[in-house]
């Protein structure tokens, strides 16, 4: 046997005691990454079961079409206004803040980088992240609505933009960043001009990414209750106007009904619990489906 200058005996390197370490520490790996997906998963099943077990008995045509019944003891369906406004709502939201919050990315990764204006917007996106969802909604109440005196589904779309704002310009940053510089060096080398390059190229390059942290944004705000509550105030019937008087969303209706000792109200709360998640759940898949259309395959 061979023995090393200070007369220990070197480790045994042939390739069967490798293949053997390597094989245990790969299937010991795997297992914990499952164990962890498992641990992380169960809630998030958990959850899932008990709103379809107890919102599925809701849903009904009338529910979908239906106004929302005025006496919280009143049994029955109708949550329509509320999916109109949550859709209204949230889809001003989106409106406002996607397409300012894509421009703002831009500037930050392709314009400013690391100017002194391009650190400040990042500052402030970052704390704008982390500000409590009501500090919106007081916002846009002292800003807007005793301005206009009047809560209107568009003073709820105003505060659900700012919650989307900073998710948008962050998310969006970082998808950009990973869109390679060949890209960009490609479409220079052709004669493009900056702009050029990125709206034709980078960004469809990074859309997949872009989506997915517009539709993180659009979920977060189309939960939201505080800020819906302080700026829109509630109605039952339809609404589709968002600028003529008080609205709805699910969410405000969910906050309303579970808070009822009622069992009717309580059933409508999970019933539009459920009509929520199923609405963030169809827009998600269907963003999926036009990113992966018009994105641009970067090998």
């Amino acid at each position: 046997m061979t023995t090393l200058t200070n007369g220990s005996t070197p480790p045994d390197l042939s390739g069967r005691n490798l293949s053997l370490r390597r094989s245990f520490a790969d299937k010991g790996a795997t297992l914990a990454i499952a164990l962890c997906v498992l641990v992380a998963a169960l809630p998030l099943a958990l959850v899932a079961y008990e709103v379809i077990a107890r919102g599925a008995s809701s849903w009904s045509l009338a529910w979908f079409i239906d106004e929302i019944p005025r006496n919280y003891r009143t049994a029955g369906p109708g949550m329509g206004p509320a999916i109109v406004g949550t859709l209204l709502i949230t889809g001003m939201a989106a409106l406002i803040s996607i397409p300012i919050g894509v421009l703002g990315a831009v500037y930050l990764n392709e314009y400013g980088k690391n100017k002194p204006l391009a650190k400040f917007i990042r500052t402030m996106a970052d704390v704008m992240t982390g500000v409590p969802s009501i500090m919106m909604g007081l916002f846009i109440y002292v800003g807007y609505v005793t301005v206009i005196d009047d809560r209107t589904g568009f003073a709820g779309a105003l505060a659900l933009a700012c919650l989307m704002l900073p998710i948008v310009i962050r998310s969006t940053e970082e998808m950009l960043r990973l869109v390679p510089d060949e890209l960009r060096q490609a479409s220079a080398g052709l004669g493009a001009r900056k702009w050029r390059t990125v709206m034709g190229v980078v960004l469809p390059a990074a859309s997949s990414g872009i989506t997915s942290g517009s539709l993180l944004a659009v979920a977060r705000a189309a939960g939201e209750t505080a800020p819906i509550i302080v700026t829109v105030g509630l109605t039952y019937i339809y609404k589709p106007d968002l600028f003529d008087g008080a609205n709805t969303t699910l969410a405000a209706q969910i906050f309303r009904n579970a808070s009822q000792p009622f069992a009717a109200s309580q059933d409508r709360a999970w019933g539009a619990a459920l009509t929520l998640i199923a609405i963030v759940f169809l827009f998600t898949i269907v963003s999926r489906v036009i990113a992966a259309r018009f994105a641009i395959d970067k090998r």
